[in-house]
């Protein structure tokens, strides 16, 4: 059996992350929720097989630009979600190295078709 690709998913709204995380398992993949910054770090530090972050930036301070940072340096992809269309956010996720933006509500179907272009063949 294959072993799905790991996604970090981060959001300040834990109803958000869990309902993010089911959609996640129920198409196989393997999901680490992290809501604060201490989550983060544990996340980052205990696991060097995270594929892809999926970054809720809503509730957040400027500091989610720097565990996207984070993110970029250790070469791992990710998208940002944000709450609505900015040209100041989209400017932000792209200067820190973020693949693409999604606007909320989100489309499953365009996230998944998304993660599944971002992953390619560790699929």
């Amino acid at each position: 059996m294959n072993v799905k690709p790991l996604i970090l998913t981060v959001s300040s709204n834990n109803h958000n992350l869990e309902l993010l995380n089911q959609f996640l398992n129920r198409e196989g993949y393997q999901a680490i929720r992290v809501s604060n910054l201490e989550e983060f770090n544990s996340a980052m530090s205990q696991s060097t097989q995270i594929n892809l972050g999926l970054i809720d930036i809503t509730g957040f301070d400027n500091s989610i630009w720097e565990w996207c940072e984070q993110l970029r340096n250790q070469q791992i992809p990710f998208l940002i979600i944000s709450p609505r269309q900015s040209a100041v956010i989209e400017q932000q996720s792209l200067a820190r190295g973020a693949r693409s933006i999604l606007i909320k509500p989100l489309i499953i179907k365009q996230l998944f078709s998304l993660i599944k272009s971002l992953l390619g063949d560790l699929e």
